[in-house]
């Protein structure tokens, strides 16, 4: 089923949070990007929209790295109910789509709910003193709508962050399968 991320204010605070690596060992803490911008990206093994972007979100993400801003992917999904996004697996996914940035799992699903995401990919970007500056699409290619995936919403995002600029003033949405939650774990405002 198809979702719409769910507004957040510009300007917001970004929780705190420390995660261990998929299918890794070690862990990895909001902390570390103190200084820096950050962009956090809600992701997973199986949703077809993930997969449409993967490759140029490696691309891009590999390159804003190289410019000075930390990258995290997040997979919050039910492995129980969605085995294809268990921890183990999160490597492959990662090597396959080229991804250079941490590959966490939110296996308490707790870091979605306090950053408040719905869907996969849900994608935020913060400043480098931790505040919301962008929370929207990565671009307006959809499986099956014909259009290139360019990246060219977000990527319009990190470039005004990395000048210093302004928050884009028209931000859409992302979009792309729920968040799968364990039973009984949805957030309180989907009861």
């Amino acid at each position: 089923m198809a979702m719409t991320a769910k507004d957040l204010l510009v300007g917001g605070a970004m929780p705190e949070f420390c995660l261990p690596i998929g299918g890794q060992t070690g862990q990895w803490c909001s902390t570390q990007a103190r200084g820096k911008p950050l962009l956090v990206l809600f992701i997973c093994n199986h949703c077809p929209y993930v997969i449409h972007i993967s490759k140029r979100l490696g691309e891009l993400t590999t390159q804003w790295q190289q410019q000075g801003v930390q990258v995290v992917g997040i997979n919050s999904n039910d492995a129980v109910t969605y085995p294809d996004d268990a921890s183990e697996k999160m490597p492959a996914e990662a090597r396959r789509a080229g991804y250079s940035f941490p590959y966490l799992f939110d296996g308490e699903q707790s870091v979605a709910k306090a950053f408040n995401a719905v869907c996969t990919p849900d994608l935020f970007l913060f400043d480098a003193a931790g505040a919301l500056f962008y929370h929207g699409q990565f671009d307006a290619s959809r499986p099956k709508n014909d259009l290139p995936v360019t990246g060219e919403d977000l990527a319009a995002a990190v470039a005004a962050v990395l000048a210093g600029a302004e928050p884009p003033a028209k931000v859409l949405p992302s979009v792309g399968c729920s968040i799968k939650w364990r039973p009984g774990n949805e957030p309180e405002d989907w009861v």
